[in-house]
């Protein structure tokens, strides 16, 4: 029966419980015409329940989600601070599971929603202040939003790059762990989420890139630099700000340099020619910017001459003996019995008598013999030295 109160229609008895139950079928109907997500995709909802082992989700218009089993134990430290009624982000794992819920994944979730963001990150190139946590032969490993990160040694800026002569791995391992604890700026270059890989880079925080900065300079080009560091291997040089380049040990002096940090220290101003422009890379000649003095010694010297030279140092090849600044070349130890017969007839800053055997002044190349051998047969690089003959040969 119906009741007329002014312009309401008011359902009583047996007209409330059919409309009741007409609104809970399609209530059902609804749900099972709603397509379910589908796996991998992220949804919201609030924590309904919380049991042992067991967290329930309301999924609306879905139905109730759940995360139980391997689930809840890889996201028991974040599970462990969740309440009910709080709002959660999962990642579908099943959309029709046991008993008709929908099971989730709360861990796959959030390093789906991180990866997201390291995407953006990098795609707006945003820029993260993080301290180093360790350090390896290849690099450095700082943490991001729990997530470890990398940064190769060939991503950070020239002033913490690693300066190790030969690639010694446990040098550079040496050098890059005086980071650790360091605050460093960088920003996302790299992602891989299935190898779990997150790659950052100190230089890409300049304010101009790196690549834009090389490409003003050419080969020839003339510059003044800082001396930020010398090694074993040369010396660096600050051309302007995020840009080095390096002066190898052969490129500082025509003579012969054995320790660069006895000719420079950092702060010291000097001018170098580029010689170089290789993967962004700039190697630089301070000797090239000095007179050639091998253009002096070719108006001078010639194959056979006797020349007087110093020893400056040994080498598994033999001796290397200056005749002027700048001019050395080479006493094979083949003109000696070994090694020690060597080093004993001809010691190292003493004077001897020499005879130039070959003399390439435009390729920097020399070879001596040891004594006044003027006037006798030398030997060529095509033409050996011509063999003494016997007394018994001679008779013959």
């Amino acid at each position: 029966m119906e009741e007329k109160n002014e312009d309401k229609i008011v359902l009583t008895g047996l007209d409330e419980e059919k409309a009741n139950k007409t609104v809970s079928v399609m209530d059902d109907i609804a749900k099972q015409t709603t397509v379910k997500p589908a796996p991998d995709t992220l949804i919201d909802g609030k924590v309904i329940g919380k049991e042992k082992m067991t967290l329930y989700i309301d999924l609306p218009p879905f139905g109730t989600g759940i995360i139980f089993g391997r689930e809840y134990l890889n996201a028991r430290d974040i599970i462990k601070k969740i309440s009910t009624g709080d709002a959660v982000t999962a990642k579908v794992v099943e959309s029709e599971g046991k008993n008709g819920y929908i099971e989730l994944s709360l861990k796959e979730a959030k390093q789906a929603i991180m990866w997201d963001a390291a995407e953006k990150a990098m795609k707006h190139k945003e820029v993260f202040m993080i301290t180093v946590k360790e350090a390896n032969k290849g690099g450095l490993i700082l943490e991001w939003q729990g997530m470890d990160g990398f940064v190769p040694a060939s991503q950070l800026k020239p002033e913490h790059y690693p300066r190790v002569p030969d690639g010694d791995k446990d040098k550079i391992v040496f050098e890059l762990e005086k980071l650790v604890g360091t605050a460093l700026e960088v920003s996302i270059i790299g992602i891989d989420p299935k190898e779990g890989k997150l790659i950052f880079s100190e230089k890409t925080t300049d304010n101009k890139s790196r690549k834009e900065i090389v490409d003003k300079y050419v080969v020839g080009d003339v510059v003044e630099g800082e001396v930020t560091g010398a090694v074993d291997f040369g010396v660096f040089l600050k051309i302007e700000e995020g840009l080095e380049g390096l002066v190898h040990i052969s490129e500082l002096d025509w003579s012969l340099v054995e320790d660069p940090r006895g000719l420079y220290k950092a702060g010291d101003k000097v001018r170098a020619k580029i010689i170089e422009v290789k993967d962004d890379k700039i190697s630089l000649s301070i000797k090239a910017l000095k007179p050639n003095p091998w253009h002096e010694a070719e108006k001078k010297w010639q194959r056979g001459d006797v020349v007087s030279g110093v020893v400056i140092k040994y080498n598994k090849h033999g001796a290397l003996i200056s005749i002027e600044e700048g001019v050395a070349g080479l006493v094979h130890i083949s003109e000696f019995a070994d090694e020690n017969d060597l080093r004993a007839k001809l010691e190292l800053g003493k004077s001897y008598t020499f005879t130039i055997n070959l003399f390439e002044p435009k390729d920097q190349r020399m070879t001596l013999v040891f004594g006044d051998k003027k006037g006798e047969v030398l030997a060529t690089p095509d033409k050996p030295k011509a063999k003494t003959k016997t007394k018994k040969e001679e008779e013959k």
